[in-house]
């Protein structure tokens, strides 16, 4: 009876220690590849952040441009505001003018049509009269780092863009966890380690509390 005891004890000792290296094995390819996989995005939201937070240092040259056209008087100038022709006048713009981003905008007025793009570090409104067709455009672009900003707040970039940030998001979120993980597998450093991440998070609540109102 107790040689089966022995032997039970045993077999739960080998499983644990096999279950163990497992996980050890799994978190350190996980976190190796998952780190190199998300090194340049988590790279590019990190210089980011401190170009974000900190504007003023990285102001760009703003440029402005102010053109003067025409749409086709028979695209705008029409008693049914439902017949103007919306996607030939976008299509036009971009063609003839250069103008890129996302439409946001589509405004009908009884005079005027009004369209606006965004996109990273980029603005542009078009005015079109619709009884001639004279269109005014007004392009800016503000530089590089906007641009970089952006990005990184996700503005004006698209849904395609989101889901780039979702991903980092997660990728990073993988990569402290299975860091984690592995913090446990070394004895003579997994005391320290968990106390540094506890002071890393008290220091930061104690900002929080004492400085932002």
């Amino acid at each position: 009876m107790e040689i089966k005891q022995a032997k039970t004890s045993t077999g739960k000792a080998v499983s644990k220690n096999g279950f163990k290296k497992i996980t050890n094995r799994w978190s350190r390819w996980l976190h190796t590849y998952l780190s190199m996989i998300s090194f340049l995005v988590v790279l590019f939201f990190s210089v980011t952040g401190i170009t974000l937070n900190h504007a003023s240092w990285f102001d760009g040259a703003q440029t402005e441009k102010k053109i003067a056209g025409t749409i086709p008087v028979a695209w705008v100038n029409v008693s049914d505001t439902s017949r103007i022709k919306k996607l030939e006048i976008v299509e036009q713009l971009r063609k003839d003018y250069g103008i890129k981003g996302y439409m946001s905008d589509f405004l009908i007025q009884d005079n005027q049509c009004s369209i606006s793009f965004k996109g990273p570090g980029y603005s542009a409104d078009a005015f079109i009269n619709r009884q001639d067709g004279h269109l005014e455009l007004l392009e800016l672009r503000m530089g590089l780092f906007a641009v970089l900003n952006d990005l990184h707040k996700g503005r004006d970039s698209g849904k395609e863009w989101a889901w780039v940030i979702d991903l980092s998001a997660v990728l990073l979120v993988l990569v402290s966890i299975t860091g984690l993980l592995m913090l446990f597998f070394l004895k003579n450093k997994r005391l320290n380690g968990i106390l540094l991440a506890i002071l890393g998070g008290i220091i930061c609540y104690l900002v929080y509390y004492i400085w932002i109102p």
